[in-house]
């Protein structure tokens, strides 16, 4: 029987749990993953540009002895003029075993699952949720704290537009974190819809006393931006450089990353500060713990 893997206000704290520990304990034992989906098929199927996320879901499938089919709408049925949907529908009547998607719709993948027996997972749906990334974000906070309960972290950026943002409110609920957000206030969402979670009155309350700083970058795809002055004079207020980066923190990006914009050169590749390469290295382990829990 699959399971999806929708967002993370679709999953019980249990799941979430379970979902860190499988990773982390592949991560230390590569023969829990071998042949574990063993004659299992998997579609992906990403109508938005992509590369951690797309790669990482079809290197976990293959080192779990998965068959990975990658279809690329732009050489599809679809540019015949065949609808997502009936190309989406006429690919499960071959039965396969999960749908990776991402797709520029929110919701597109809780549509999809109505529709199929197949597991269906959230690789990123429009500006909703980023979920795979979410339980990245928590196995490498946990390899850093042995904890991912109780966490000081703030979120600075692009919220309004980033679906990484939606998943950790939900996280943050679950793991009872002290969450705040900080950015330009064109960038901010409404404060009704951000329940127990602060809006950081200047840049230096956001980034002082945290355990984890997560920047993002200016979604210009979203025609996010459009208000700034100039991506220099976000650098100037919003980012984080060798001069402003505070001691005992951790600096953590979804990518992909605007190098000299939201981070400085020497912050981001400097590991005892950026834990950015390492979230990438754990997003492997991340996804085969998310198709050992929707296909075994």
């Amino acid at each position: 029987m699959s399971r999806n893997f929708l967002g993370m206000k679709h999953l019980k704290k249990e799941d979430v749990e379970n979902i860190v520990n499988r990773a982390y304990q592949y991560k230390n034992n590569s023969s829990l993953y071998k042949n574990a989906l063993k004659d299992k098929n998997i579609i992906t199927m990403f109508f938005e540009n992509s590369t951690r996320t797309k790669t990482s879901f079809t290197l976990s499938a293959k080192k779990m002895s998965a068959n990975v089919i990658d279809i690329d709408y732009q050489k599809s049925s679809m540019q015949k003029g065949e609808t997502d949907f009936d190309t989406i529908t006429n690919l499960d009547a071959m039965h396969p075993d999960a749908f990776v998607i991402r797709h520029f719709h929110s919701g597109y993948p809780a549509f999809l699952s109505k529709f199929t027996d197949a597991a269906v997972i959230n690789a990123g749906d429009g500006i909703c949720e980023h979920p795979s990334q979410a339980i990245l974000d928590l196995v490498t906070m946990f390899e850093v704290k042995k904890d991912i309960e109780n966490l000081n972290v703030c979120i600075v950026g692009d919220i309004i537009n980033s679906r990484v943002a939606k998943s950790h409110i939900e996280t943050a609920k679950m793991f009872n974190w002290n969450l705040s957000f900080y950015g330009p206030k064109t960038m901010l969402p409404k404060q009704e819809w951000i329940e127990n979670i602060k809006i950081e009155k200047d840049f230096e309350s956001a980034i002082n006393d945290k355990d984890f700083i997560m920047l993002l970058r200016i979604q210009l795809e979203r025609k996010s931006g459009s208000n700034l002055p100039s991506l220099s004079e976000y650098s100037k207020f919003f980012g984080i450089n060798e001069c402003n980066i505070p001691k005992d923190t951790h600096i953590m990006h979804p990518g992909p990353v605007n190098r000299g914009i939201e981070l400085s050169s020497s912050v981001m590749d400097n590991s005892e500060y950026a834990l950015i390469t390492k979230q990438v290295e754990n997003g492997v382990f991340a996804r085969m713990a998310i198709y050992d829990f929707c296909l075994n």
